[in-house]
């Protein structure tokens, strides 16, 4: 060969009719468009029916089929709270804090004292004659537990008031109802 068929001569290994010489055919392509949705589908259907258990307890929670029962609680003598005042105090549990308000000679009514908004606690005002939340300036109206003015949405927990032998006792917190 003299030097002028070297110049035409390519520089390739083997003769190839393809870019496709450094891709190992054997294993081009492991995880291709088609096994790439396939695998996607799979994750997403393992993701759906792994959240079954707790969709089903919060259709359960949320229809009412799990019917909660509370512990009958003293709050306070009827003689001890004068009409207009409140008194604080915790229920259904120990860290539940609540607000028991005087209306009426016989007329009570209680909330969990915890604002729907931010969490924030909220008072009574008796000048008002709303509960009052400090933090974003809601008030709720005391007969309904439902806010009149500020940024919460919905109403405070109710709970049921049961009097007798001169002491008003808690009974229960009402579901809410939309």
């Amino acid at each position: 060969m003299d030097s002028k068929d070297r110049k035409e001569q390519p520089n390739v290994p083997f003769q190839e009719d393809n870019y496709t010489h450094n891709i190992r055919k054997d294993g081009e392509r492991k995880l291709d468009r088609r096994s790439f949705m396939k695998m996607m589908a799979g994750a997403a259907g393992v993701f759906a029916v792994s959240t079954l258990p707790w969709g089903a307890i919060a259709a359960r929670e949320l229809t009412g089929l799990d019917k909660k029962t509370y512990a009958k609680a003293k709050i306070a003598d009827t003689s001890a709270i004068k009409v207009g005042e409140a008194v604080e105090f915790a229920y259904p549990e120990k860290h539940d804090s609540a607000l028991l308000v005087k209306l009426g000679d016989n007329e009570y009514k209680a909330y969990q004292n915890t604002c729907t908004h931010l969490k924030c606690p909220v008072f009574w005002s008796g000048e008002k004659g709303k509960l009052v939340c400090p933090c974003h300036h809601g008030l709720y109206d005391v007969q309904t537990g439902i806010p009149i003015a500020g940024p919460p949405q919905r109403p405070l927990p109710e709970i049921t008031l049961e009097t007798a032998e001169g002491a008003v006792y808690a009974t229960g917190v009402k579901r809410y109802e939309t």
